[in-house]
């Protein structure tokens, strides 16, 4: 077992965070990024910097801290830590439970989703670490990720072929994909069919234009977002965000007018997105966000639809091990789980109008 220390970056290692990031083991997520940072400090959570050492490794990763009376502090390691694998958690969360006591940081709770895929082994390793499993927060803890490693041809070759069959049509019947400059216009139009989509199918919660606007503000202005729309009739009818972070390309964010004469628009859409992180140097494209695998095919999951769309690109579906609590303070722990969570979820949306993580 390799041993582990935890401490905060320093000004210098913060200044150039996404170089840092990733270089981790996994090479990073777009949610430990410095522009998710910039996002998410101020609006409810302090944002800590997080370096972890061992094993002639270090891992950079971004602490979400949040307080409460009574119960203290709650640190969530979004989408981390970014670890070489499951073995590894137990030592470096002992790193940060010792850094936590030494600095009498108050933290009852430290919650980790790491990009670990599930399997028995790595279950065995989360419970030896003592993790306990909470509900997942984080749309992709089951998701679709395409290897993009490979030539254009080689890529185009592995999607299905009713993936291929759709890019070939849309484009024969002349629909055309338009990558369009950030600012407020573009910002609006993609929101305007985001809340289109979610009105006619309730898939997801949508949170405000003035949280998504500040999200894509922030990775645009790093050189790190991507906005693609088509349009029909002169009016645009499907849009996507998607992010080049590192290795790593994330459809983060779409939406789409109902009852398109276009066929194919959408793949056609993800696959010039595709083709330009490609150009950008990714190697993996993340789908973002399907029903778990045993459930893919389940027509009662509010992640169908989607589901059933990104698996076109790519069949498999990955399950990462999803969200777990590190307890340090047991009864606390206790206190959260059986309502106190709950209870502050409530209040903090009914003061903010905010989505709590």
């Amino acid at each position: 077992m390799r041993e582990f220390t935890a401490r905060f970056a320093t000004a210098e290692e913060i200044e150039n965070w996404d170089k840092h990031v990733t270089a981790n083991p996994n090479g990073g997520n777009m949610l430990q990024s410095a522009a998710y940072a910039s996002v998410k400090n101020g609006s409810g959570w302090k944002v800590r910097f997080l370096v972890l050492e061992g094993g002639g490794n270090s891992s950079y990763n971004l602490v979400l801290e949040k307080s409460f009376p009574v119960l203290g502090r709650l640190w969530y390691l979004i989408k981390g830590p970014d670890l070489a694998g499951a073995a590894d958690l137990g030592p470096a969360l002992e790193a940060c439970a010792r850094l936590v006591r030494g600095r009498r940081l108050n933290v009852f709770t430290i919650k980790v989703e790491p990009d670990i895929i599930d399997s028995d082994d790595a279950r065995r390793e989360l419970a030896a670490a003592n993790l306990a499993k909470a509900p997942n927060i984080q749309s992709n803890d089951s998701t679709a990720l395409l290897d993009i490693s490979g030539t254009e041809e080689e890529v185009f070759k592995a999607v299905s072929s009713r993936a291929r069959n759709a890019i070939r049509r849309a484009e024969r019947e002349g629909c055309q994909v338009v990558r369009q400059e950030h600012g407020p216009e573009t910002y609006r139009t993609l929101y305007d069919l985001m809340a289109n989509t979610v009105s006619a199918k309730g898939s997801m919660p949508l949170r405000s234009y003035d949280y998504y606007a500040r999200f894509w503000d922030e990775f645009c202005n790093r050189g790190q977002g991507n906005f693609f729309f088509t349009y029909e009739d002169g009016k645009p009818s499907v849009g996507a965000f998607v992010i080049n972070y590192g290795a790593k390309a994330t459809y983060k964010d779409g939406g789409s007018t109902q009852n398109r004469k276009q066929y194919g628009d959408s793949h056609l859409v993800q696959w010039t997105a595709i083709k330009r992180m490609q150009e950008l140097g990714c190697t993996e494209y993340d789908f973002c966000g399907t029903p778990p695998a045993e459930r893919i095919k389940d027509k009662a999951h509010n992640l169908y639809g989607m589901g059933m769309f990104k698996t076109s690109f790519t069949k498999t579906v990955t399950d990462f091990v999803g969200c777990h609590d590190y307890v340090l303070s047991p009864l606390r722990h206790r206190l959260w789980v059986n309502g106190g969570e709950k209870v502050f979820r409530r209040i903090e949306t009914a003061r903010t109008g905010q989505q709590f993580y």
